[in-house]
């Protein structure tokens, strides 16, 4: 066996210390991979696979990638889960002594994505980190590409259900862990069944946590934690310094990006766990999953990326501080009034590029000159973006004017130094503009100007010497020369240094045609060098504008979501909610957002809603299926957390006393991840409610009880409304659909009970749903009108119409015509016949059953008796 070659060393050296990644390896123009990750590499990315001689028998396996388009080849590889280390060249080839020096200088994972080409710009790409032990958890959020850390901790018996919400709410497409972490099944059993990101468990957690403090102070640059409000937060501590130590060991460089923290608690923000978000449709359909259909696709007139992420950071997170959520209103009404400035504003937001991420990729030093061009563009349109907010009054508005940074230093830099329409790299330069740079300059002009130095020269030349048939030429062996025939060869002056003779002339140079020689020849690779050199100096000094920057994204992006408010309100006609400290909800004309913004040619049917924590606590709500109910308690929900982010609501008026959480329980399907059936999937989400709930909770309770037998059906959906009734249990406000009618005598028995149903006309056996809720408990439940509406058979429709007669009527239920046939043979063939048995025990124990309230199993038990007993 042979000894393998150098470079393959180098390779295997830096591979062992990466042997969970697939290494993108620089050689020249392109990245290669080697061995095990070539093949993989070759069928994920449908690659030719080649061979490379390493100095052994065998040819290495090997394919590769050009650099200049790797972006693309790499976000395939890191959606299909891959981790990828990129290894580059840390000298420059023509200086290099030998093997050229190579190392990682990032790994590119899910989590630590910046480039915008992988990213959706709408969205963030959070980073988890978890640190966990016997009595709690802290968890931290991270987006490196837009420089966001959240953190917070839970404690207690409802921490691992609280951290669940969490990550449904963020979402991550990874997450860092350490080791007691996997001792909670019902998190990790989340993590794989439902987010199905990239997990990583730390190797040295307890060597991170002996110095977490240090990390922290140390990346932030504070002496104490308290000026991060992260004192006495022990699990926020450890799970921030797990993910920069994280960050660090992948990313290299880059970390200065995140500037800052964000401590949150659970009492900020309106509590929605993931059942609410999914039931009330937020940022996705349940069905499909697309943002069509959504809260956030009714709400997103929003201009700029940045606006994109925080408005669905308000969705998700509405607000509970009164005082807060009226500043948020104060914004959008006077933006709302205002609706000439709300066009102007909107019209330059238009123009502004992704400030957050651009400045991630300057920083990360991975921008290219398009976007110093982009950033440019963007701070050219802050002065006027600055000016258009300068007369308003709102708080918020005026610390959005006081926020925008016009950066015009930053704009004067990169509109003096970068051409307006660069090339997409840097590396055969025609970047840098002309008179940004003498030297640079200099360079230009002798390259496109050769031949007429060469010009000057020469005439210089013939009038010194008095030569007038003297002439400068070129090849290769010599480079530059001045030609002098032979006849004038005795004119020629000492200065010139005679370097070949021919036939019919001789052929000199000078030191300053050597000199020339030099600048020319070398120009080209010089302005390489020279704009790279220069490139970077203004990409670092951008970079070091890094806190004002994001200042300023900050605000724009806060303007975004108040125009994007201020803009759908004017155009669905929407109206400033009231927000009050008391328990009332009062909502006149309320509007489902989303149904009303599907509707096309047909007006949405408004209704109102009264709530309060006394005599209108809880709403019974009966009606037939398809009339509308699941709708009307969906818009209430949706109309009190649209107040709550500060925006306008679909309703005439609106009284909405501060709701501190959205329970919903709408709809249900069987689990079989983990066994569990359709009652099951309903009572836990039943059980999470009540534990979660407080008496300042909104509650939307859609048909409790369907999935077992009527009657246990029936009491579970009533002792549900007793103990939610109940103050010294619960006291939520509650809106509860039903089909159960007995529940209806509910407003007799408990003060704080109102019955409600679905207005509906009938004309025969046709219905028309009036889509109006009125005072008073439904009559009757239209099942069989909704079936023939829904397409069912009118054979099966006029069949069912007799049976619910004859069950009306208490009589026994006749079978059909074929059945009565069949069965009369049977009763005729049969040894003991039932009708002779009038007086039998069979038939006084067939009195006492209740076939609506058996389960199978009970059905089946007791059938084998009434077997028995006829024999």
């Amino acid at each position: 066996m042979g000894k393998i070659s150098p470079m393959m060393e180098q390779y295997n050296s830096i591979k062992t210390k990466h042997k969970d990644h697939i290494l993108f390896f620089r050689l020249g123009d392109f990245y290669e991979m080697f061995y095990d990750d070539a093949l993989l590499a070759s069928k994920e990315l449908e690659l030719t696979l080649t061979g490379r001689d390493c100095g052994q028998e065998e040819r290495a396996p090997m394919c590769g990638v050009p650099y200049h388009s790797a972006e693309a080849y790499i976000a395939r590889l890191i959606k299909k889960g891959y981790k990828v280390a990129i290894c580059e060249q840390t000298e420059d080839p023509s200086l290099a002594k030998g093997l050229v020096q190579r190392e990682v200088i990032r790994v590119i994972t899910p989590g630590t994505i910046v480039e915008t080409s992988m990213l959706d710009e709408g969205t963030n790409n959070f980073i988890a980190s978890i640190f966990c032990d016997t009595k709690g958890f802290g968890v931290c959020f991270t987006d490196i590409s837009t420089g966001e850390i959240n953190t917070t901790e839970y404690i207690g018996r409802d921490a691992q259900q609280k951290l669940i919400n969490e990550l449904g709410r963020f979402l991550p497409s990874e997450i860092i862990f350490n080791q007691s972490f996997l001792d909670y099944k019902q998190v990790t059993s989340f993590i794989k069944n439902k987010l199905g990101c990239s997990a990583n468990l730390t190797d040295d957690d307890e060597q991170i946590i002996a110095s977490a403090r240090k990390i922290i102070t140390t990346h932030f640059n504070v002496q104490q934690l308290s000026e991060l409000s992260l004192e006495d937060k022990p699990y926020c501590v450890n799970a921030v310094a797990i993910l920069l130590r994280y960050l660090s060991d992948t990313q290299k460089i880059g970390l200065e990006r995140l500037l800052s923290i964000d401590y949150y608690n659970d009492k900020q923000y309106m509590n929605l766990d993931i059942i609410a978000r999914r039931n009330l449709e937020l940022t996705e359909t349940m069905r499909s999953g697309e943002k069509k259909g959504s809260l956030l696709w009714v709400l997103d007139k929003t201009k700029t990326a940045m606006g994109k992420r925080l408005l669905r950071t308000y969705i998700e997170q509405p607000l509970i501080n009164p005082a807060a959520i009226d500043k948020r209103l104060n914004a959008v009404d006077e933006l709302y009034q205002n609706s000439i400035q709300r066009s102007e504003i909107i019209a330059i937001l238009t123009g502004i590029f992704d400030l957050e991420r651009l400045m991630t990729k300057v920083v990360f030093g991975n921008c290219t000159p398009r976007d110093l061009k982009a950033l440019e563009c963007t701070a050219s349109k802050l002065p006027g973006l600055k000016e258009s907010v300068i007369d308003f009054k709102s708080a918020y508005l005026k610390q959005i004017y006081e926020g925008i940074d016009v950066l015009a230093d930053i704009y004067e830099l990169i509109h003096r130094a970068i051409k307006d329409e660069p090339p997409v790299t840097i590396k055969d330069g025609g970047v840098i503009e002309k008179g940004y740079n003498e030297e640079l300059d200099n360079l230009h002009d002798i390259v496109f100007n050769t031949k007429e130095y060469l010009a000057k020269i020469e005439a210089e030349e013939r009038e010194k010497t008095g030569i007038s048939k003297l002439k400068i030429g070129y090849n290769r062996v010599f480079g530059y020369y001045i030609e002098v025939t032979r006849s004038n060869s005795e004119n020629v002056p000492d200065r010139y240094i005679r370097k070949q003779t021919l036939a019919n002339c001789e052929r000199f140079i000078t030191e300053e045609l050597k000199v020339l020689e030099e600048k020319i020849l070398g120009a080209n690779e010089k302005i390489v060098r020279l704009e790279q050199r220069l490139f970077e100096e203004v990409r670092t000094y951008v970079a070091s504008q890094l806190q004002r920057a994001q200042s300023t994204a900050n605000a724009i992006a806060r303007l975004d979501v108040y125009s994007s408010f201020a803009e759908v309100s004017s155009l669905r006609g929407y109206n400033r909610p009231d927000i009050t400290i008391s328990d009332e909800l009062i909502i006149k004309d309320g509007r489902h957002p989303v149904v009303e913004a599907l509707l096309t040619g047909v007006p949405f049917v408004a209704n109102d809603c009264y709530l309060n924590g006394t005599d209108n606590q809880i709403n019974i709500i009966t009606g037939p299926n398809m009339a509308g109910k699941s709708t009307y308690m969906r818009q209430v929900a949706l109309i009190v957390l649209m107040a709550q982010i500060g925006c306008f609501v679909p309703a005439s008026s609106a009284k909405i006393g501060i709701v501190d959480g959205i329970f919903t329980r709408v709809g249900a399907s069987d689990d079989l991840a983990s066994g569990q059936s359709t009652f099951m999937v309903e009572m836990n989400e039943v059980a999470q409610i009540l534990k979660g709930a407080t008496n300042k909770s909104l509650l939307i309770l859609d048909e409790i009880g369907r999935g077992t037998s009527t009657f246990d059906g029936m009491s579970i959906a009533r002792a549900v409304i007793e103990f939610i009734a109940d103050k010294k249990k619960l006291g939520a406000k509650t809106l509860f659909a039903t089909h159960y009618h007995e529940l209806t005598a509910l407003e007799d028995a408990l003060d704080s009970v109102k019955n409600y149903n679905i207005a509906v006309k009938k004309r025969g056996d046709d219905i028309t749903f009036l889509r109006r809720i009125v005072p008073g408990g439904a009559d009757d439940s239209y099942g069989i009108e909704v079936s023939k509406l829904a397409g069912i058979p009118d054979v099966i429709i006029a069949r069912a119409h007799e049976i619910l007669t004859a069950l009306e009527n208490g009589t026994c239920v006749q079978p059909t015509i074929k059945a009565q046939r069949q069965n009369q043979e049977q009763y005729e063939n049969a040894q003991t016949s039932l009708l002779s048995l009038a007086e039998s025990p069979v038939i006084e124990k067939l009195k006492t059953i209740d076939v609506n309230t058996l389960t199978p199993i009970e059905a089946l038990n007791a059938l084998y008796e009434l077997k028995n007993m006829l024999s």
